[in-house]
């Protein structure tokens, strides 16, 4: 059987043809031919940015083939072997033309199909003349056939024969003008930007989208290319093609047409595909959120994989939904809904989803890769910090938003951006009364303050009182949400810790943000209480804001587990001081914490839990313990976690279940006291 293939998940300039198989019947394999031919001319329709020429003389020779192959399949019912064995080799040559046409037009490859222009035009030669050979052996005699079809195979072959296939002269020029503006980058001069459109316009990349379309292609050609030694000149190349598509995207493009709420609030329509589509649909029934990872079940449902994966291991074996029983535990992934997820989460600024623990290594970018990256990225730099100083309102909001996302994911980036004077600008666009332009601000000094020098800059120009006052008057909800994340990171810093802790807003802010229903703001208000909480003066200053009781409403209503790991952290931490013991017992907290140590699925989370069990134990003293010990399930789930849990959650439980049947023994013969277990089970843990 022969299947079609859309190429989506191959990499670009690779080639996954194979042979059909020996036992393919005739009438399939020519009917494959046929639908493989009008795949290939489908192509017509689209832009060819490079190797226009090829490409037209391509769809020629294959249009004229068709005549042949649809003659054959109409006239002829029983084809001998020979003629099998070449309509085979046809259909190899069918696929690896339709992967080249593909690669030559696929969304976002465009500047990479420019440096690879030659190679493409040799790719172009070498399966046209694939063509002529699987022609050329091709027996016409054992075909009951038209001798007009005869004469256009003949035809074929020696229009085949004769054709070049050079790359196109246009293409050729454009590739010399591009190195030498790469070029320019290396030696520190800027290049002219008519120069730089007349490339664009040969690449048909006329607006921000696709130039960002073209940088995120090359940034995921660099992470798959980096581990690989053996090509340092290509990995070269895509770091300097890659400098050269973001200097563009800033530079040439004044206008960001990209479907994103961060730089004016508004998103574009959606396309035909998503039309009718419930969003509710894209977000998994467990976690309701967007999924990264769609797997659906035996029983039809759909679900993120993460999600399911935990019920499994909770000892479910039944359908969330519908609570049948599974006839198999298998995962087939959708790889339909995953496409329409990232379609979506493209089409609304929405970042794409990425499954929790696979987030991506961007240690790779610390250096720029290349000597005309490093260039463009320096000059870029300089053109920006001009245009936070010097331009208008709307200019000085697009240069905050193109920070922002040059900061993102690069280290390199962040470096140059702090070191070229950026922080200063950001920080004064904070007090702006456009919300846009303050969101986009923040979230730039959220990426620079992940840079070591850039917390200390931000810290020198008094940032925090800027952050602290978006934390707490944000015109926006995710401006509050990135001062919160902001705080974080600054707080990994000792002394900052103290400064934060001392502004009487900063604390109350992110107590409040807690409060807030959108869940990234509750989770970057909570990482940012517990990175507090390395200085102890913050102790008590946390317990005055009214953080124990809210931490512990939360655990019993949140269902995201991140948010009730986060939570316990902080509750930890804080009970390991007597007056955060005191808070969390009156609160009435224990039979929760039991309760959320025998259900919660994150190892983490019970690690968290355990270590506040035993600090509320020994803070306590003797009426904490007593208590406990009258909780029937406490010891099953503290057994558990000797040999389940991690190693600190082992040795926590350890000592708890020492202590429990140290009291046990030593009030064995009050009848206040229940057993935990028989007394022939006790088993001392040290």
């Amino acid at each position: 059987m022969i299947q079609k293939s859309s190429g989506s998940g191959r990499r670009i300039l690779t080639c996954p043809a194979i042979h059909p198989c020996d036992s393919i019947s005739p009438s399939t394999l020519l009917n494959s031919l046929v639908d493989l031919g009008g795949d290939i001319c489908s192509y017509k329709s689209k832009v060819f940015s490079v190797n226009k020429r090829n490409a037209r003389e391509t769809f020629r020779q294959i249009a004229n083939i068709l005549l042949f192959l649809q003659e054959i399949r109409d006239t002829t019912s029983d084809l001998p072997h020979p003629v099998i064995l070449s309509l085979s080799e046809l259909h190899l040559t069918f696929q690896k033309i339709r992967c080249l046409l593909e690669d030559c037009t696929r969304d976002g490859t465009r500047a990479w199909m420019l440096v690879s222009s030659d190679w493409a035009a040799n790719q172009f030669r070498i399966v046209i003349r694939g063509l002529a050979t699987g022609l050329d052996v091709f027996p016409l005699s054992t075909v009951d056939m038209s001798n007009e079809a005869k004469d256009l195979v003949e035809l074929i072959i020696r229009q085949v024969r004769k054709a070049s296939f050079d790359p196109d002269p246009d293409d050729k020029k454009a590739v010399k003008d591009l190195m030498r503006i790469m070029n320019h980058f290396e030696e520190g001069i800027a290049p002219d930007p008519i120069e730089i459109r007349r490339i664009l316009d040969h690449l048909g990349i006329d607006k921000w989208s696709s130039c960002n379309k073209e940088v995120k292609f090359l940034d995921s050609e660099i992470g798959t290319e980096f581990s690989n030694e053996e090509n340092k000149t290509k990995l070269e190349l895509l770091c300097s093609l890659m400098g050269f598509m973001s200097y563009c995207r800033c530079v040439i493009f004044d206008t960001v047409d990209f479907e994103s709420q961060h730089l004016n609030g508004q998103c574009s329509n959606i396309s035909k595909d998503l039309k009718g589509i419930n969003v509710d649909d894209l977000k998994c029934p467990i976690s309701l959120e967007m999924m990264s990872d769609p797997v659906t079940l035996s029983s039809g449902h759909t679900y993120d994989r993460c999600s399911i994966l935990k019920w499994f291991r909770s000892g479910n074996a039944t359908c969330p939904k519908t609570g049948e029983k599974l006839t198999s535990t298998e995962l087939v992934p959708n790889l339909v809904l995953k496409g329409l997820i990232q379609q979506y989460c493209a089409e609304n600024g929405i970042p794409v989803v990425v499954s929790r623990g696979k987030n991506r290594d961007i240690s790779r970018t610390v250096m720029a890769g290349s000597s005309a990256g490093e260039g463009a990225m320096k000059m870029l730099a300089g053109f920006l910090i001009n245009k936070l100083v010097n331009g208008s309102g709307e200019e000085m909001n697009k240069a905050a938003f193109e920070i922002r996302v040059l900061t993102k994911t690069s280290i390199f980036n962040r470096s140059c951006l702090v070191e070229s004077g950026t922080i200063p600008h950001l920080l004064k666009l904070l007090l702006s009364e456009d919300s846009n332009t303050q969101e986009n601000s923040i979230a730039a000094l959220l990426n620079l303050s992940k840079h070591s020098k850039g917390k200390c800059v931000i810290v020198e120009n008094e940032g925090l009182d800027l952050i602290v006052h978006v934390l707490r008057k944000g015109l926006k909800i995710e401006a509050q949400q990135h001062a919160a994340a902001t705080l974080y990171y600054l707080a990994s810093v000792e002394e900052n810790r103290v400064l934060i802790g001392e502004n009487p807003e900063a604390i109350a802010g992110l107590v409040e943000l807690v409060k807030n229903e959108n869940h990234h703001c509750k989770r970057n208000a909570l990482v940012a209480i517990f990175g507090l909480l390395v200085h102890p003066e913050n102790h008590w200053r946390l317990l005055a804001s009214g953080v124990v009781p809210l931490l512990l409403n939360l655990l019993r209503d949140s269902e995201r587990e991140d948010l009730v790991t986060d939570s316990l952290a902080i509750l930890a931490t804080l009970a390991e001081k007597i007056d955060g013991t005191v808070a969390i017992l009156r609160r009435g907290a224990l039979q929760l914490l039991v309760g959320i140590l025998d259900t919660c699925t994150s190892r983490t989370g019970k690690e968290y839990c355990v270590s506040m069990l035993l600090a509320l134990c020994v803070n306590g003293g003797l009426d904490v313990v007593a208590r406990l010990v009258k909780i029937p399930s406490l010891m099953g789930s503290l057994y558990s976690q000797l040999s389940e849990g991690t190693s600190r959650a082992s040795k926590k439980a350890s000592a708890i279940i020492k202590i429990l049947h140290q009291f046990y023994e030593n009030n064995s013969s009050s009848a206040s006291v229940t057993p935990v277990l028989p007394r022939e089970q006790f088993v001392h843990v040290w």
